[in-house]
């Protein structure tokens, strides 16, 4: 019989709720923290800017067990995502599991000397602490705001102006008759950029720092998720772990691989009219492409077209009274100044000494299957396994999780097997993929199917695809799919 644990889950949003399921439907006694008065991370309304709309179509945006509504369009808006959540958590009665508006101070090893973590609890200006054998730290990506200033920022303020946080623009009323500035290119700053032209802004200036690829939901007039959401598109990037036949392989087939994708380029290079903008990347696609690939906004280019959106490649040098001045030498009128510059990747609350054992000083993350670290025992993340999958990829990683944490994997890997492979993995991103050095190496993108294929093979499940070899190889993850190959590999409950 698996030991009962006592776990903490560390975070409310998507892959809080994945982990939370996994571990509780596992006999494990489950502690959720959440910070905010409200489940759904970035999902959570008052987190969330006026028309955020998912990436991922639905049906990629979804746990196996619990569909997106067919009412739902195909790329959900905010509040559904965040109604979808609430649903979920319904279903698996996952709000008894958590202690809303409570942060997490600190987190040490037991002075006890027993295996887990004491974490230091604050709740309504009162902190405690508790041990639990196993923390699932479920904070992903997205949990605290990249604050940043420019020279002269203050006196800009002092005299009317107002800077803030892309997070932080949750009313499109902001924009009304302003010069509005989006400083980013990603699709958060897009999304801002044409919501902010919308609504009457007197003009939108988009201020990025380099061309990227960006990828249109439909291409051709095809849906971005036929394209590159196949395990056949997958195999043409170079993953990791490569053996030396299929590094032959790849090399036979380059040719057709690199005619690929210069036609993919020069689709976009004409439906965007990226030539036009001066936006055409120097990077190849099938370089870059990674989870900083953006989607692009609806009404981005027609904007672009109309001049109620200006793209200027560059960024603020400082502010003065009413105005922006640009590293180009630009002096933008601007009011009202929205800083799409993303969000810092951390875990503020555990001590230095165990940050440096999991964090190299480039940034990058030592982590097994992205999730866990052989000198940080008895924890582990969940959504740290970023990608176009955001949702399924946490539900698998969460069942991976628990096994883990139990000893219950087919595959359970020794001290020295996850040590050589964080190597391994290390040297393929600073090496052979620099695009995967993004958030801190912690992307599975464009690798879905390899990412899911090696965590099913750790689970043991005796089903790992779909038995149309057609559409396992041409279609997109089927998250239902998924459900029924996680269910193939033994179970158990801990009692």
């Amino acid at each position: 019989m698996i030991k009962k644990k006592n776990v903490a889950v560390i975070g409310g949003g998507v892959s809080g709720l994945a982990a939370a399921k996994a571990f509780d439907e596992r006999g494990h006694r489950v502690f959720g923290f959440e910070r905010s008065h409200d489940f759904g991370g970035v999902w959570e309304l008052s987190r969330s800017y006026p028309d955020v709309q998912t990436q991922s179509p639905k049906d990629l945006y979804r746990f196996t067990d619990h569909p997106m509504p067919d009412d739902y369009p195909e790329w959900p808006k905010g509040p559904q995502v965040h109604a979808y959540l609430h649903s979920y958590a319904d279903k698996h009665r996952l709000a008894r599991l958590f202690q809303l508006n409570t942060s997490i101070v600190s987190m040490d090893r037991r002075a006890d000397g027993k295996p887990g973590w004491t974490l230091t609890i604050e709740a309504a200006g009162h902190e405690r602490k508790q041990d639990f054998d196993f923390v699932a730290i479920c904070t992903g990506q997205f949990s605290d705001k990249n604050i940043i200033s420019h020279p002269g920022q203050d006196e800009f303020v002092a005299n009317g102006g107002r800077v803030m946080h892309s997070s932080e623009y949750t009313d499109s009323t902001l924009a009304n008759g302003k010069h509005v500035l989006v400083l980013g290119g990603s699709k958060s700053a897009t999304d801002l950029a044409v919501n902010a032209a919308k609504n009457g802004a007197k003009q939108v200036t988009m201020v990025y720092r380099e061309n990227v690829w960006r990828m249109p939901y439909f291409v051709g007039g095809i849906n971005f998720k036929r394209l590159l959401y196949m395990r056949a598109q997958e195999q043409q990037f170079n993953a990791w772990g490569k053996s030396p036949m299929q590094r032959v392989v790849a090399a036979a087939f380059k040719p057709l691989v690199w005619a690929n994708f210069r036609g993919l380029e020069t689709l976009l290079k004409l439906q965007l009219g990226l030539k036009k903008w001066n936006m055409v990347p120097d990077t190849p696609i099938e370089k870059e492409a990674s989870c900083s690939l953006p989607i692009v906004t609806p009404g981005l280019f027609e904007g672009f077209r109309a001049g109620t959106i200006k793209p200027i490649q560059g960024t603020i040098d400082h502010y003065e009274p009413g105005h922006a001045v640009l590293t180009t030498g630009d002096r933008i009128p601007c009011d009202l100044s929205v800083l799409a510059v993303g969000w810092k990747l951390g875990v503020p609350y555990l001590p230095e000494a165990e940050k440096k054992k999991l964090i190299d000083e480039d940034g990058q993350y030592r982590v097994y299957r992205l999730s866990v670290n052989p000198d940080l025992p008895d924890m582990g993340f969940v959504g740290f396994n970023s990608s176009f999958c955001t949702v399924l990829g946490a539900e698998m990683i969460a069942n991976w999780l628990v096994r883990y944490a139990d000893g219950q994997l087919a595959h359970q890997p020794s001290d020295t097997e996850m040590r050589d492979n964080i190597e391994m993995m290390l040297n393929w991103r600073r090496k052979e993929r620099p695009a995967a050095k993004v958030y801190g190496g912690l992307c599975s993108a464009p690798f879905h199917f390899k990412h899911f294929d090696e965590l099913l093979a750790d689970i043991g499940a005796r089903k790992r695809k779909r038995a149309n070899p057609l559409a396992e190889q041409f279609s997109y993850p089927n998250a239902a799919a998924y459900g029924t190959y996680l269910a193939s590999a033994p179970q158990y409950h801990a009692g």
